[in-house]
């Protein structure tokens, strides 16, 4: 694994504030310590910010989307969730929603992939339900934060919050898309409104023409930052794809080099900084 290329910190973080800014995010600290809703262990700087720059630094807002989050979080359990939940249906749903981590791209982040073209819902949905599917997902999330980026982040030493994500639409029909949309419109819905600004770079590749066109109608809609963040291939997607990502960092079935040894390969494997005792978090450092 190549080592990731020169850190530019970006407007709206740490290290690059304006006067403003900092002022805001110290004002929204003090707020949030005064109703109660901040939490030491899981509200640092950087996430704050998150929440700020998802409603453009505006307190209100902010606020409104923070405390949303933390009932949600209450009202779902996550922090039980974390100790009590177990998927015991993995193995099978993997086999048919193949979704995985694998490795960092140039900048360091953790590169998450879903294959959407050979999602069975019918299948899906006979081991699991969408509530456990959802339960996952959102400890998939947590342990991102907890156990991926602080990984990414040692071995980059800078701080990484971001990943890029790639999908891939390699088969997808309009009735399958239509089948697996309202999970992964529920899905999209929790990382926008409680894990924000998470998204560095998405690639959507193999996508069909029926895709463009759609995506045509929905970009205007957007916000011109989010539409910054997404490119939209079709098959000849592989050379802008390493731009961002080394051959050896990405599946071979995508147009990278690696193919990860053992059973279930590269999805199973999830090979990243997170499984190397170099850069893996220690129990204290996940409660710290």
């Amino acid at each position: 694994m190549s080592a990731p290329t020169t850190h530019e910190i970006l407007p709206g973080r740490l290290g690059n504030l304006t006067p403003e800014q900092q002022a805001t995010l110290e004002e929204f600290k003090k707020l949030i310590i005064a109703q109660g809703t901040f939490v030491p262990e899981r509200h640092d700087d950087h996430l704050l910010l998150r929440f700020l720059r998802a409603r453009k630094f505006n307190i209100e807002a902010t606020n409104k989307m923070f405390t949303d989050c933390e009932n949600w979080r209450k009202e779902l359990g996550v922090d039980k969730l974390k100790e009590t939940f177990v998927f015991e249906e993995e193995e099978v749903v993997r086999s048919c929603y193949p979704r995985y981590y694998h490795n960092v791209d140039k900048k360091g982040r953790p590169i998450y992939i879903e294959h959407i073209g050979v999602i069975d819902i019918k299948t899906l949905f006979k081991v699991t339900d969408e509530e456990r599917m959802t339960k996952q997902h959102v400890l998939s999330y947590e342990k991102l934060i907890t156990d991926r980026m602080p990984a990414c982040s040692k071995r980059a030493g800078h701080h990484i919050e971001q990943c890029c994500t790639i999908l891939d639409l390699k088969g997808v029909s309009l009735r399958q898309f239509a089948n697996a949309f309202g999970f992964i419109k529920r899905t999209s819905a929790i990382a926008q409104n409680y894990y924000p600004e998470m998204m560095g770079k998405m690639y959507v590749i193999n996508a069909p023409m029926m895709f463009t066109s759609v995506w045509g109608m929905v970009k205007p809609l957007l916000d011109e930052v989010t539409v910054k963040k997404i490119v939209i291939l079709g098959s000849n997607y592989q050379s802008t794809l390493l731009e961002d990502i080394d051959a050896e960092n990405l599946p071979k079935a995508i147009g990278g080099t690696c193919e990860c040894a053992g059973e279930g390969g590269c999805q199973k494997g999830e090979p990243g900084p997170w499984k190397d005792p170099r850069y893996m978090n220690t129990p204290a450092e996940k409660t710290a």
